[in-house]
């Protein structure tokens, strides 16, 4: 996956840079051959490129010193949050210094008058949540694992909450980041709106650690619902089940979450978390607002999925029902690596327009029957996104050409209905190829016009994203 548009520092650069941090931060600092591995790619198929040393920040401040250092020395510099992302995000494949921001998990201030937050980019979102729990707010972006806040900025994650609350795009107000130089710079104020100047909070949000490292964050937060309801309905199909997403949302049914299961994920989660749902098609739901109002949107869609042959459509306001739910379906992707043991997880995901969800879907599952592939389906389809998690045999050269081809075309397949090739799994090493595709080359000039005003020598997490000659 190197990118050749891109050398390695020179050892000797690289030894000066290193010896310089041992010094400075003694046990924070470690070229020890676990933790190398264990600050690479670990839960995907792409192969591990671990970094050549590995340096705990605990500031702002800390970062900048390091960026500096390597700055210096034309050392690569790779930020780590918690390691969740799926496209190779923090692998080295030029070796460098990676820069563990975990150790950065204050929460530093709360204004619930305002209904924001101050934090570190190594608190999680998990953490958060619990901290904010007495307020009546919380922090709605939920990506499944309990990732960092840095990182899900740096990703422009979303998941299972998008389709109300937006993504880090839409609750990240500002931030704070460290450029490739060293500089620090804050890209916005905490007002809800500002006309003043380019939203460089944005510019960040999403660029996977190529602009600038992400050291501080601005988030808004969410007033809890006064009543929350979950929900599940089987169908007979994946595009009767799709169908039934598109007319929700086409009838504005303020869903806070809807998610898709196929079959052979649900048979998964059965096995994985002990439930006994019905093995077809499942649409998991969650509705808040009032206890009427709630109770009125269940009742808006249980007619929704009578349309299209769902049923029996359940729902349920106890906590402890939903969380079990909730589990079952972040549990998700562990579940189906059961499905065959020995093989490898080769996750993907692409987002289309809601109304191009039901062809998209049923195309892609018509392609994996055909192939014989064990590839189950869950999605985010509220907002017309899903995941297909192909299992595959690594030491089968045949099947991985084939299952690299399937995944080809399913992103043509969205593109060429006006979608993505990730909505929030993000580009990294692994889909920087189908750029070209989506963008055109024009706007990824642009792109590489930014990249290259604020990070002229490539330092930052260089072979990710962009092919870039600096």
């Amino acid at each position: 996956m190197a990118d050749s548009s891109r050398a390695a520092a020179q050892p000797e650069a690289l030894k000066r840079v290193r010896d310089s941090l041992d010094a400075r931060f003694g046990t924070r600092f470690s070229t020890s051959e676990a933790v190398r591995q264990q600050h690479s790619s670990q839960l995907t198929w792409i192969p591990s490129q671990p970094p050549d040393a590995v340096v705990f920040a605990e500031s702002t401040e800390e970062v900048a010193e390091i960026v500096r250092l390597c700055a210096a020395e034309g050392v690569p510099v790779i930020a780590y949050g918690s390691g969740s992302s799926f496209e190779g995000h923090v692998n080295a494949p030029f070796g460098g210094i990676c820069i563990d921001l975990g150790n950065m998990k204050q929460i530093l201030a709360v204004h619930t008058e305002d209904l924001d937050c101050v934090v570190q980019p190594g608190v999680t979102r998990g953490m958060l949540n619990e901290y904010l729990r007495d307020t009546g707010l919380f922090f709605p972006i939920d990506p499944g694992a309990d990732a960092s806040l840095g990182g899900m900025a740096a990703t422009r994650a979303s998941g299972t909450n998008a389709v109300r609350y937006g993504t880090m795009k839409d609750n990240v107000i500002a931030l704070t980041a460290v450029l490739p130089n060293g500089d620090i710079v804050r890209t916005a104020r905490r007002a809800r709106k500002s006309s003043a100047g380019y939203d460089l909070t944005r510019l960040f949000v999403g660029s996977e650690g190529t602009l600038g490292i992400i050291t501080e964050l601005v988030l808004r937060l969410s007033p809890i619902p006064e009543a929350v309801a979950a929900a599940i309905c089987p169908f007979p199909n994946v595009r009767a089940a799709c169908d039934a997403v598109i007319a929700t949302i086409q009838s504005a049914l303020p869903v806070a979450r809807i998610e898709l299961l196929d079959e052979v994920t649900v048979a998964a989660v059965n096995r994985h978390s002990g439930l006994g749902l019905t093995e077809s098609p499942l649409l998991l739901l969650e509705f808040h607002g009032t206890p009427d109002g709630v109770a009125e949107q269940s009742r808006r869609f249980g007619e929704i999925a009578e349309m299209f042959e769902g049923g029996p459509f359940e729902w349920s306001d106890k906590p402890e029902e939903r969380s079990r739910l909730w589990k079952a379906r972040h549990d998700a992707y562990w579940a189906c690596i059961g499905l065959r043991p020995g093989a490898r997880p080769i996750p993907t995901d692409v987002c289309v327009p809601i109304s191009r969800l039901a062809d998209c879907v049923e195309a892609t599952k018509q392609e994996i029957q055909a192939l014989g592939l064990i590839a189950p389906i869950v999605g985010h389809v509220g907002d017309g996104n899903f995941h297909v998690q192909p299992m595959v045999d690594m030491n089968n050269p045949a099947e991985i050409n084939t299952v690299m081809q399937f995944v080809h075309r399913m992103v043509e397949r969205a593109i060429a209905m006006d979608g993505t090739c990730t909505g929030e799994h993000g580009i990294g090493q692994e889909k920087r190829k189908y750029l070209p595709l989506e963008h055109g080359e024009q706007t990824l000039a642009l792109m590489r016009l930014i990249k290259r005003s604020i990070d002229p020598n490539n330092i930052m997490n260089p072979g990710k994203m962009l092919e870039y000659n600096a």
